[in-house]
């Protein structure tokens, strides 16, 4: 599987219908404390935006819903690996993606044979605070070298700027949240960040 190098992280389907169709193949529905209603509403729109737009919805978390709406990729959290049901999960095709930040979070997003591996966070940020500090991008090299194959997925603190040393330490994809929706102007910061991964997309 090939993951675009552009990862957008939203937590509203109003930001999906705003920046996907500026181009953005991937995006992640990141979508915290709502309730089950919202929670089925919000993948709806997110789903609708996304098939118009050939994007990849990636839902964050909340995989039974994902897996009753339609979707066909989930991204877990290692608490959420957890507590997942990855029978049910891999019994119904629906690709995973895992976030990882330690060698012993590596090992059991590996356990869970994930269509991807995330690693974060690469720079230092704002979004939410981690008991883990920056990993740098020579981290990547390693997490690389481990996984083989497998689609690694860098986040944390990133901008168009810090993207070579990303790429070039065996990242495939850049995942970005706060970069583009604190922006004062998303949209154009969105059209960066599709620019700034052109040349890895053709990689």
């Amino acid at each position: 599987m090939k993951l675009d190098p552009f990862y957008l992280i939203v937590d509203s389907a109003d930001w999906i219908a705003r920046l996907v169709p500026l181009g953005v193949k991937l995006v992640q529905l990141r979508i915290k404390d709502a309730d089950e209603a919202t929670l089925r509403r919000e993948i709806r729109s997110a789903k609708a935006v996304c098939e118009r737009h050939g994007c990849t919805l990636v839902v964050n978390d909340y995989w039974k819903l994902a897996i009753e709406e339609g979707c066909d990729f989930v991204h877990l959290g290692q608490e959420d690996l957890g507590h997942a049901d990855r029978a049910a999960i891999a019994s119904t095709g629906i690709r995973l993606g895992v976030s990882s930040h330690d060698s012993a979070e590596l090992d059991a997003a590996l356990a869970a044979e994930p269509d991807y591996v995330a690693l974060g966070p690469i720079y230092p940020t704002i979004l939410k605070k981690m008991k883990w500090k920056p990993q740098g991008p020579a981290r990547l090299a390693s997490w690389r070298d481990r996984i083989g194959d497998l689609p690694l997925v860098a986040i944390g603190g990133l901008n168009p700027e810090r993207l070579p040393g990303v790429f070039e330490n065996g990242a495939d994809s850049a995942a970005v949240v706060t970069d583009i929706t604190l922006n004062a102007d998303p949209e154009a910061r969105t059209r960066e960040w599709i620019a700034a991964t052109e040349k890895w997309r053709h990689h």
